[in-house]
């Protein structure tokens, strides 16, 4: 009987698939983005008359402005999301390292968010590896009341399996253990300083926090090797609350109209660079794929929402209020499954966290290979954080996004540094971003029946130890388990 029943729920899903012919409508979509793309133009011209999208900043709101009147230009039904959220941005910043107090040379770094709005110590500077768990307690306490030298990425020679964890977490375990200032060293060759969020929270820090350059970073790192050296950190920066806004572009569902998919990115960026890559390709990707379901008319059983997400980088501010608002409506059971395109590029294939999402992923991409043999229909399941998909995983929602890219000219050097500009977009790339995006959305939008559901809190709790995302979990705050 057992073996019955499955043989039968197998036929139901096969029968689900075969139903699913899309090759008309991926024709039509393919042609139309191919020709008339905009994802581009637009990101060249928001990078050139916006700059930077800092949330928080008036170039922050221009952006949320420029989103907004573009969608309303393509005739689609929008509003604006608004939310309060904590504001940061640098002022001022010197960092000093030597011998002695009275024997230091000024080091090129840059602030990380959240850091005080006012710091100055100087102090012992101790090399803490990785910034893991570990390091700290083999250190036995010496770095308590002293400055913490860390790598951002896993030093080689670290044993296998060695955690990576974010800027934000090792900045967290640096607190916890007493450190009075942080010092990360960058992974990238050349001197380029990223900046980015040391808060696991949103919210100020106690400590100052900056990134300092490879080079620099590990010589020190060698120094300290044969002798003591102390720190000197100082800063100014500005903190308070504001308001922004998330953009919300709606295409309302026939037939399924309470079941939503939500498509979304993040529109902000830092403010060292007009974030072209981080997240101009991304969020500018999706304002295409909204112009390309207006421009075809394309209907969909299930609503479609694309949302450009605000405060991302200032800690997924935009995603955490999309979330909330959607618990306080009594509405977040809607969200059937959310795409998360940050710094998605020419994607070859489809990701899912819910491996379960295999079959009918791969079936849509066999569609799209007659269409293009560039698209080669792999597909991954995972997750990981520190991007707008996570509230809503984290409330069990199934989430994915395009897979097998790589980002133009070698552009990952430069995410969160000064050099995240405009040149390095590739047209192509983002045309590729937006066509195989927009048949994934039509497909997920009208396909009878989705093979995931919203998991319950035991099973979203069995899942995020099964990607081991505990630890980086528990570090935040965020574990409720």
């Amino acid at each position: 009987m057992k073996i019955l029943f499955s043989t039968l729920i197998c036929l139901i899903g096969l029968d689900a698939i075969a139903q699913d012919d899309f090759n008309a409508v991926f024709s039509k979509i393919n042609r139309e983005v191919v020709t008339n793309s905009r994802a581009y133009s637009t990101l060249k011209d928001a990078t050139t008359t916006i700059g930077h999208r800092l949330t928080g900043s008036v170039n922050g709101a221009k952006a949320e402005t420029y989103a907004y009147d573009l969608l309303k230009s393509y005739g689609l039904d929008v509003k604006y999301q608004p939310f309060e959220v904590e504001s940061w941005s640098r002022l001022t910043n010197e960092t000093k390292i030597g011998n002695s107090g009275d024997q230091m040379a000024k080091y090129a770094t840059v602030t990380l968010a959240h850091s005080p709005v006012k710091a100055s110590v100087t102090a012992g500077l101790i090399d803490m590896g990785n910034g893991l768990e570990t390091d700290y307690l083999k250190d036995g306490g010496k770095v308590k009341g002293k400055v913490a030298l860390v790598y951002l990425g896993v030093l080689l020679g670290s044993p296998e399996g060695t955690t990576s964890l974010h800027r934000s977490e090792k900045t967290a375990i640096a607190i916890k253990y007493g450190a009075i200032g942080i010092i990360i060293i960058n992974v990238v060759k050349g001197g380029v300083l990223l900046t980015g969020t040391a808060s696991v929270t949103g919210k100020l820090i106690p400590i100052p926090a900056v990134c300092i350059g490879l080079e620099d970073g590990m010589a020190v790192k060698e120094i300290l090797k044969a002798k003591k050296q102390f720190a000197s950190l100082s800063m100014t920066n500005f903190s308070g609350m504001i308001k922004a806004r998330n953009v919300i572009a709606t295409i309302k569902g026939s037939s399924l109209p309470n079941e939503k998919i939500v498509v979304g990115g993040h529109l902000d960026s830092w403010d060292l660079a007009t974030g072209a890559i981080d997240n101009g390709i991304g969020s500018f990707s999706i304002l295409d794929m909204a112009r390309t379901f207006k421009k075809l008319g394309l209907n969909t059983k299930r609503t479609v929402e694309f949302v450009m997400f605000m405060g991302e980088e200032q800690g997924l501010l935009g995603s955490k209020a999309y979330v909330d608002n959607a618990e306080e409506s009594k509405s977040l059971e809607d969200v059937k499954f959310m795409l998360n395109y940050d710094m998605t590029n020419d994607p070859k294939g489809f990701s899912a966290s819910r491996a379960e999402m295999k079959e009918l992923f791969t079936a849509w991409g066999a569609q799209i290979v007659k269409l293009d043999t560039g698209f080669k229909n792999i597909f991954s399941a995972g997750a990981g954080l520190h991007s707008d998909h996570q509230p809503f995983m984290l409330q069990g929602i199934p989430t994915g996004s395009g897979a097998g890219g790589r980002l133009p000219n070698n552009s990952e050097r430069f995410y969160h540094s000064d050099g995240d500009v405009f040149k390095l977009v590739d047209e192509e790339g983002m045309k590729n971003t937006v066509r195989y995006s927009v048949m994934l959305t039509y497909a997920l939008a009208n396909t009878p029946k989705l093979p995931v559901s919203k998991q319950t809190e035991e099973e979203i709790k069995v899942f995020l130890q099964s990607n081991k995302l505990e630890e980086p979990l528990r570090i935040a705050g965020e574990w409720r388990w």
